[in-house]
């Protein structure tokens, strides 16, 4: 979704961080293989996760949503070594494409003399811990806080996140939200049909009014959202 003319999108885009080669790889390969291609977070997006994650360091991170695994690996650079990234996704079809380039990313990691474009100064040793299933059933039963967390699911189940993960998070944890300008029908009449559109309103309106939370709304893309637990 572009909200800014495309002539200066390309100019920001072209003024950011180049994005790395395996990222360039996993865009091609969703856009032969998998409907909706569109639903990656795409070069610019993963450059501002990855400097987020670099800024944060995460030990643990929690990521709802992991389609074919772009922004999970956007995230996984930013992660010191021996860390942990837990991405869950209810579409079984897509596990294998997304587990192939995260073991490709702790490869890379291994080996400082890759010529795979920028890959060797990726962290090493990141546990990832793919999850096929509701994240709403799955979220309770994982143990212990996280660092960071990613929500980029389904929609309408974006408060029921929201409380579950708030259980999962300590003070200096950072929440970073996808979508929450949902195509610009955040600010228009909603459609009596729509069932995404209204649960954004009240995620939205959750994130400013929690007194537990610090969040600042960024007009990246289709919205992206930072949250800063207090």
């Amino acid at each position: 979704m572009f909200f800014l003319p495309k002539n200066l999108d390309d100019y920001i885009v072209n003024h950011s961080e180049d994005e790395p080669q395996i990222l360039k790889d996993l865009t091609r390969e969703t856009h032969l293989k998998v409907l909706q291609p569109i639903m990656l977070s795409g070069a610019y997006q993963g450059r501002v996760l990855s400097m987020i994650s670099h800024l944060r360091a995460p030990k643990r991170v929690l990521e709802i949503g992991t389609f074919t695994g772009y922004s999970a690996i956007c995230l996984m650079e930013g992660m010191p070594a021996d860390s942990e990234l837990i991405t869950i996704d209810i579409n079984e079809e897509l596990e294998s494409i997304a587990g192939r380039y995260f073991k490709r990313f702790n490869s890379a990691s291994d080996d400082k003399d890759s010529t795979l474009d920028n890959e060797a100064i990726f962290s090493k040793n990141i546990t990832v811990k793919q999850v096929i299933g509701d994240a709403t059933q799955i979220i309770p039963q994982l143990e212990g806080t996280f660092d960071l967390v990613f929500i980029d699911a389904d929609k309408p189940n974006y408060v029921n996140y929201f409380h579950q993960i708030m259980e999962k998070v300590t003070s200096g944890s950072l929440i970073i939200s996808d979508n929450v300008l949902w195509h610009g029908k955040v600010v228009e009449d909603v459609n009596p049909k729509d069932t995404s559109t209204p649960v954004l309103l009240e995620y939205n309106r959750l994130l400013k009014e929690d007194p537990r939370l610090q969040t600042v709304l960024l007009s990246v893309r289709d919205g992206l959202t930072l949250s800063r637990v207090l």
